[in-house]
């Protein structure tokens, strides 16, 4: 739920983000925002399952949002360093914006990988399988 949050807040600052660089078409934030909010949707959906014993859901939430989306959160930060910039310079001139996004994506990363080791460690398992008997 963290992390879902945390992608929440991502959304409204990026939402913001779009207005302060100028004029932008409302179908690019419903794209964007709907997009998202299906995401936001079933990753409850998938949470609530789990906390059910549901062990589908818990390979779904594992697979999809802990392989699928920690690569999305990925993606844009490795090809920044890929393209030749350096660490050092990511936080030169950041801006408050810059630095709540990051500051979010730490959070929604970490909350993933806590609940992705959290999901399959053996009291998990013996929930999953007293569940299922």
């Amino acid at each position: 739920m963290i992390a879902i949050a945390a992608g929440v807040f991502e959304t409204v600052l990026a939402v913001v983000g779009l207005f302060a660089e100028g004029p932008v078409s409302p179908a690019e934030i419903v794209v964007g925002v709907g997009v998202r909010l299906v995401v936001f949707v079933v990753a409850g959906y998938l949470a609530v399952r789990l906390s059910q014993g549901r062990n589908w859901a818990r390979l779904a939430l594992a697979l999809l949002l802990g392989v699928f989306g920690s690569l999305s959160l990925l993606i844009d930060p490795i090809q920044w360093l890929l393209d030749g910039n350096e660490l050092s310079s990511a936080f030169a001139d950041v801006t408050l914006m810059e630095l709540l996004f990051a500051t979010s994506r730490i959070v929604h990363l970490g909350a993933v990988g806590a609940a992705m080791v959290s999901m399959f460690r053996p009291g998990a398992n013996v929930y999953f399988r007293a569940v299922t008997q």
